[in-house]
């Protein structure tokens, strides 16, 4: 057997593989936007919690999103202006003027050694809610970029009571509308969820743990069992690192819907290049030995099979051809829940190719110093200091 036949053989068994034994997670099975979920026989208080530097344009949406929600219980809202420089502080009163909920706008202080800035934000809400005294049930901590259907709270909350769930996140709908969004941002949730297949997050027996850091509802007595947010201080993926805190609490849950969605555009194709970069090498645990073999398997998974359907030798040329088909196939509910053409689907070995290059990138920007860019901040710095 030649060595191209070889590689042609691997390959189809790393793509049967990954759809039948990686958790089904290009299935999107674990949607909130399905199930029926049983009413509380008493609704829990919650505290939503809004981290937000310099949102301005967003916070109308976000937040009155938030103060539109039927929620039956008790429930408030607290933002913290992470030192924005646009006036967000001013917009959110504006917003929250006769709210049926009750709003409070915390100035945020300078970022100590040690935290992510997001965290950091988070934490001050946290000791602002604990200094009330009268401690909510949960917290959702919910980014200002995030919208939210009048009912998504509801429901957050429902399968957190019926489930005795820690952690609830829902992986918010990302915006999807420029050449570069559709090109690019089903394939982020396509990835993420590849590397925490959602069935295995949402076994209680599994070690997997993960969430989306822009909705996650937790349990308010589980967060303080685990030591609080000073745990995950340094983290720049923070709500990854908090699901693996609390899942050791008890179980968690993540999962997709169309109640919760992401108001953050990416016009341009350098707008994904920076979200990506931001916290890919991180992901990486800044391991250069990681960084190079992840670049490999994309390569790898990724690249041969259209090299070998377009240029091999029968058979290894079948063999890459029925690779890249079923690479196709799992790429296709993502594109259906996003309404993108199901011929973007063959793309999919570019459209990594492009992931790959952003994951360099990351790595080049750690490497200059300018790791985890967000808002005038370098993360990965501050997270060191």
């Amino acid at each position: 057997m030649t060595a191209e036949l070889v590689i042609a053989w691997l390959v189809l068994a790393v793509w049967i593989y990954l759809l039948a034994f990686r958790g089904g997670f290009w299935l999107m099975r674990q949607r909130d936007d399905v199930d029926e979920l049983e009413r509380p026989s008493a609704w829990p208080s919650v505290t939503a919690i809004i981290p937000a530097r310099d949102e301005a344009k967003l916070v109308p949406r976000s937040l009155g999103s938030l103060l539109a929600q039927d929620y039956p219980g008790r429930f408030s809202v607290l933002l913290v202006d992470d030192q924005s420089s646009d006036g967000t502080a001013a917009i959110a009163r504006s917003v929250a003027t006769d709210a049926k909920f009750d709003v409070a706008i915390v100035s945020g202080q300078a970022l100590p050694a040690g935290w992510t800035g997001k965290v950091w934000a988070m934490q001050q809400g946290l000791a602002h809610v604990d200094a009330g005294g009268d401690q909510p049930d949960y917290l959702l901590f919910t980014d200002a970029d995030i919208e939210y259907a009048p009912d998504a709270l509801r429901r957050l909350v429902s399968r957190a009571e019926q489930d005795d769930l820690v952690m609830t996140s829902i992986m918010a709908k990302l915006n999807c509308e420029s050449v570069a969004e559709r090109a690019l941002i089903p394939a982020f949730v396509f990835f993420f969820q590849m590397l925490y297949p959602f069935s295995w997050v949402n076994r209680r027996t599994a070690k997997t743990a993960a969430a989306a850091g822009g909705c996650m509802l937790v349990d308010g007595r589980a967060l303080e069992r685990a030591g609080g947010l000073g745990k995950i201080r340094g983290a720049m993926i923070d709500d990854c690192a908090l699901a693996a805190l609390l899942k050791k609490e008890g179980p968690i849950w993540v999962g997709l819907s169309n109640r919760v969605r992401s108001l953050r555009a990416y016009p341009r194709f350098g707008d994904i290049r920076r979200m990506v970069a931001r916290s890919a090498y991180a992901q990486l645990r800044f391991s250069p030995f990681l960084l190079i073999t992840t670049i490999f398997a994309m390569i790898f998974a990724y690249l041969t099979p259209p090299f070998f359907a377009l240029n091999g030798n029968f058979p290894a040329n079948f063999l890459g051809l029925a690779a890249w088909a079923l690479m196709a196939l799992a790429y296709l509910p993502i594109l259906h829940f996003y309404r993108i053409f199901p011929l973007w689907a063959a793309m999919l070995p570019v459209i990594a190719a492009a992931y790959a290059a952003f994951t360099l990138d990351s790595a080049y920007q750690h490497w200059r110093g300018r790791g985890g860019q967000w808002k005038g901040r370098s993360q990965a710095l501050a997270a060191k200091q």
